[in-house]
């Protein structure tokens, strides 16, 4: 396909793919201990240039409060001194993990002298297309370098001179080592987007973060491969036999602790046997908080709230709002969170294991968590260093997307002038089919 030329610092979005391809091509060979170099050196350069970033940052908060922004979206695109000291610790322990390029996963004798090796190799150059959350650029591009991968970044328009701080700060780290800083590029414009989705020559992997329809607009718009991260539309189920502090502890950490991640529940369910006891005690809880919390008919039998509307079950808050349904039995729980969730992130808090075991096999969601909060779903506390999204898709990779979910692999075979009609025919040789 033809891109339409598109304008970004003095190159087409052709000439930049093309420069991008070209230095993940170089970025792929380079051994462990460079890649680890570059990243120690944008950790340096971006806490070197804290105070611009931030300055950066205020003038796109400061742009967004003017025009608006909702409250959860501002608490995306805020990123103050603790959470960009946070993205670079986040920078340096990239630099930490094994490297997932040149993993040998199967080692094979076909035959005595043919021997095959399966083995990972980054995929080439990502597209990731994200919302207002600048500390995203950060963890994106950590991954991308220790994978061997090229990057092309767009953010949301609101965060821009956050993106361009960043970047800025990302490339003058690289110019210090044996990486071309071409390997992380960013776009800032709407038509780039649509663009960039044209360039399947050059582009090996989109990355959507945003809501199902953006995401779904990406997948009709590009034939490139897309891997998905939709809406968080979690749940909390309590189940009758929950311990009624621990579920209310629970509760809150998944609702509050932030309430604009894509982890954290926009609907509680609670079993009609535990319910009133549960919910007298959850309420004025997380309404301390400054929830608001909405009800079926049930649940207002009992809490003096808002009605929810069928509206409500599907739809992704990202701030301070909890639906709430009271169900008769872990099936209704289980087959609620199946029609309504995102398959993102969904937990049952329950001393019964049987009850646990049957949410976690039943319940379809990339996360299915037993007491404890939804917004361990993450891929710096699964210790993958940082993530380039979460993916909801069946496919994997799946969850949070780390290291191991950009690479690929590529079978090798070495052999000595073996040739396949020996073994074929009525006089064939067997394959020995030998792991070594």
């Amino acid at each position: 396909m033809t891109a339409t030329p598109i304008r970004t610092e003095g190159l087409s979005l052709v000439a930049l793919a093309q420069q991008t391809r070209t230095a993940a091509r170089q970025l792929a060979v380079q051994p462990a201990d460079v890649k680890n170099w570059a990243l120690t050196a944008i950790a340096d350069a971006l806490a070197a240039n804290a105070n611009e970033i931030l300055a950066a940052n205020a003038a796109d908060c400061e742009a967004a409060k003017s025009e608006g922004t909702s409250s959860a979206l501002y608490a995306r695109l805020k990123l103050d001194q603790a959470k960009l000291e946070g993205a670079i610790a986040g920078v340096r322990d990239v630099a930490k993990l094994a490297d997932p390029v040149g993993a040998v996963q199967l080692h094979r004798e076909l035959d005595a002298g043919l021997v095959m090796k399966r083995i990972t190799c980054p995929l080439g150059v990502l597209g990731v297309i994200f919302e207002a959350r600048p500390d995203a650029v950060m963890q994106i591009s950590s991954l991308a370098i220790k994978s061997g991968n090229g990057v092309i970044l767009k953010g949301g328009k609101e965060a821009v001179r956050s993106c361009e701080a960043l970047v800025k700060a990302i490339h003058q780290g690289l110019s210090q080592t044996e990486i071309d800083p071409s390997v992380v590029q960013l776009l800032t414009t709407r038509e780039e987007t649509l663009a960039l989705l044209k360039l399947d020559q050059y582009v090996d992997l989109i990355i959507p973060r945003g809501s199902n329809s953006f995401v779904q607009f990406v997948q009709d718009n590009t034939r490139i491969p897309v891997l998905g991260h939709a809406d968080g539309i979690c749940h909390l189920y309590v189940d009758r036999t929950a311990e009624i502090a621990k579920a209310v502890k629970v509760a809150i950490d998944s609702k509050t602790q932030y309430p604009a991640a894509c982890n954290a529940i926009e609907t509680l369910l609670v079993h009609a046997a535990i319910a009133s006891e549960f919910l007298l005690e959850a309420a004025p809880a997380l309404q301390a908080k400054n929830v608001e919390l909405r009800g079926d008919d049930r649940t207002r039998g009992i809490l003096n709230i808002t009605a929810a509307t069928e509206t409500d079950w599907s739809t992704e808050y990202s701030d301070l709002i909890l639906a709430i349904k009271i169900v008769d039995s872990l099936e209704d729980a289980i087959a609620h969170i199946n029609t309504y969730g995102s398959r993102h992130t969904e937990a049952i808090m329950t001393e019964d294991l049987t009850s646990a075991q049957t949410f976690r096999s039943q319940v379809d969601a990339a996360g299915v968590y037993h007491n404890c909060s939804t917004r361990f779903a993450d891929g710096f506390r699964y210790g993958f260093g940082a993530e380039v999204g979460i993916s909801t898709q069946k496919m994997p990779p799946r969850g949070p997307v780390g290291l191991e979910g950009l690479v690929t692999y590529k079978y090798e075979i070495v052999g000595d002038g073996h040739i396949a009609a020996t073994y074929s025919g009525t006089d064939a040789k067997p394959f020995t089919h030998r792991d070594l």
